[in-house]
């Protein structure tokens, strides 16, 4: 999340990792919110780059960056841990 800082990082990915919870019908607390919005911001954008060679700028594109990037985090987490129960 280049030019935001940490406290505006903690903020989105406080955030991003809210609105994916919600989206997801996941249940997390506050701290893990944090780390799956800033991770997914942190996935995702590295994805978008790579893709695309740019990514969303601004606050606004950052939180739905992190909050794509925390969706596919849980989606991928639900996905391995359904694959290792058979």
């Amino acid at each position: 999340m280049t030019g935001i800082g940490w406290i505006g990082s903690l903020i989105i990915g406080a955030l991003a990792g809210w609105i994916a919870e919600k989206i997801m019908k996941s249940d997390q607390g506050l701290f893990m919110n944090i780390v799956l919005g800033i991770v997914g911001a942190v996935v995702l954008n590295w994805l978008l780059v790579a893709v695309f060679g740019t990514t969303l700028g601004g606050w606004i594109g950052q939180l739905i960056v992190a909050a794509a990037g925390a969706c596919l985090l849980i989606f991928t987490v639900r996905l391995l841990r359904q694959k290792n129960l058979r």
